[in-house]
């Protein structure tokens, strides 16, 4: 009996020219088939690390050209840090250093260098975890993506001016019982996305991060299923 072979993934660091004229490097995946269409994947505090290029991976197996770009190189270039002591110290005092509009700045030059790229069929959308996820809510309202979603993105609902510029697809997973994001937080993404074509999904017992495999927070069945909705939404919406 012959085998089944998978290939895995093209995967590699390029660069991208930002806006200012500096160069960041960003992490590309091609799938197996070598192209389709584009998704820009946001990092969570701790940098483009070994967990957040396994899900480009993860994303690039599932047939997209995926790009996570290094979001703290102006502070730390292509820093990479665990979840807890000195390290989430450190990813925290970056996430504060980091300049708001700077950071919106490189989410428009990361999509346009994806959208760029000959390997991408279709359209381009976002996604994000956590600091990553409040990213792919700015793309979806400023970078003229084609979908977007955002897993318990910190601080969307401090920035819902934005969501009137929104009207690609968008959807939002968070955790029921999440200690960073509030439930009176999720409510009000609710209303500010009321109206527009927008999903937001709460996972009962889930806290914050549950889709993160290395983290003591990690809650498999919801990650299984918000992955399984994620999937859904973007072959619905970017094909």
């Amino acid at each position: 009996m012959t085998s089944l072979h998978v290939s895995p993934t093209n995967s590699r660091w390029i660069h991208v020219t930002a806006e200012d004229g500096g160069t960041y490097d960003a992490y590309l995946c091609l799938p197996p088939t070598g192209s389709g269409p584009g998704l820009v994947l946001f990092q969570e505090i701790f940098g483009v690390n070994l967990h957040i290029r396994t899900v480009a991976e993860q994303y690039a197996l599932d047939g997209f050209v995926v790009l996570a770009p290094d979001v703290f190189w102006r502070e730390a270039p292509r820093v990479e840090l665990g979840y807890a002591g000195a390290d989430m110290e450190r990813a925290r005092a970056l996430m504060g250093a980091a300049d708001r509009n700077a950071l919106a700045a490189d989410v428009k030059t990361t999509v346009a260098a994806l959208r760029a790229r000959s390997e991408v069929k279709g359209k381009v959308g976002a996604i994000g975890y956590c600091m990553g996820g409040r990213l792919s809510f700015v793309a979806a309202a400023t970078a003229d993506v084609d979908s977007a979603v955002c897993y318990y993105g910190g601080g969307i609902h401090d920035q819902l001016e934005l969501a009137e510029g929104i009207t690609c697809p968008t959807m939002f997973h968070y955790g029921e019982t999440d200690g960073n994001i509030p439930l009176a937080a999720v409510e009000k993404v609710k209303a500010a996305m009321a109206g527009k074509r927008a999903e937001v999904h709460v996972y009962p017992n889930a806290g914050h991060g549950f889709n993160c495999w290395d983290r003591g927070a990690y809650h498999a069945p919801s990650a299984a299923l918000a992955h399984g909705r994620t999937l859904q939404h973007f072959a619905s919406t970017l094909y």
